[in-house]
C-alpha cells in the first residue's frame, strides 16, 4: 500500500494500491466516488519520484489543495485534497529523500482561474529568450485582429519608434 485518502467528516479510509489512480464517478475509475457533482473521470492521482501529485481531468467542479484550486499539485502527507466538495487527507510516507519537484508558475494562472470562475485555457509554450547579445526577431501576425494583448501592445510600441525615427 502506498498511502491511504482519509475522509474528513469520517468514513473508511481509501488505500491507495497502485501507482497510477484514476478517481471519478464512474464504476471503471480506480477509486469510484458515487456524487453527482464528481465527473465521470474526474482527476488522477500518480506517485512520481517517491511523492504523490494529483491532476485535474477538466472535472466540471475541479480540485483544491488545502484550500487552493489547482490543475496539478504534489501532495504532501497530511494535505487536504477536495475533489469537488468532498475533502479527504491523504497520509502517506514519502519514499524519496529529495523533496517534491518544483511546481509549476503560480502567477500561469488569473485571479478568475483560481477563484474557479473560468476554466484555464491552453495557453502555447512561451519560446525561450534570445541570448542577451543577440536582439529578438519578432514576427507579429498581419491582422491585428488576431494579435494578443500583448502584440498589440508591442506592435503600437514599434510604431510610435518608427514615428520618431522618421520625424528626426
Amino acid at each position: 500500500m502506498l498511502g491511504e485518502l482519509n475522509p474528513c467528516g469520517g468514513g473508511d479510509p481509501i488505500p491507495l494500491l497502485s501507482e497510477v489512480l484514476l478517481i471519478g464517478r464512474r464504476s471503471k475509475c480506480d477509486i469510484t466516488l458515487q456524487f453527482p457533482n464528481i465527473s465521470s473521470h474526474h482527476c488522477q492521482l500518480e506517485f512520481l519520484n517517491g511523492y504523490w501529485r494529483v491532476r485535474d481531468m477538466n472535472s466540471r467542479n475541479g480540485i483544491k489543495v488545502n484550500g487552493d484550486r489547482c490543475d496539478i499539485k504534489w501532495l504532501l502527507p497530511g494535505d487536504r485534497l477536495s475533489i469537488a466538495k468532498h475533502d479527504f487527507d491523504i497520509n502517506y510516507t514519502p519514499q524519496s529523500d529529495e523533496p517534491p519537484p518544483e511546481e509549476d508558475n503560480p502567477f500561469e494562472m488569473s485571479l478568475m482561474e483560481k477563484a474557479g470562475l473560468v476554466k484555464r485555457e491552453k495557453r502555447p509554450e512561451r519560446p525561450m529568450a534570445p541570448p542577451a547579445n543577440k536582439p529578438a526577431k519578432i514576427e507579429l501576425p498581419e491582422d491585428e485582429s488576431q494579435m494578443t494583448d500583448d502584440e498589440l501592445g508591442l506592435k503600437f510600441l514599434i510604431d510610435q519608434d518608427d514615428e520618431q525615427d522618421s520625424s528626426a
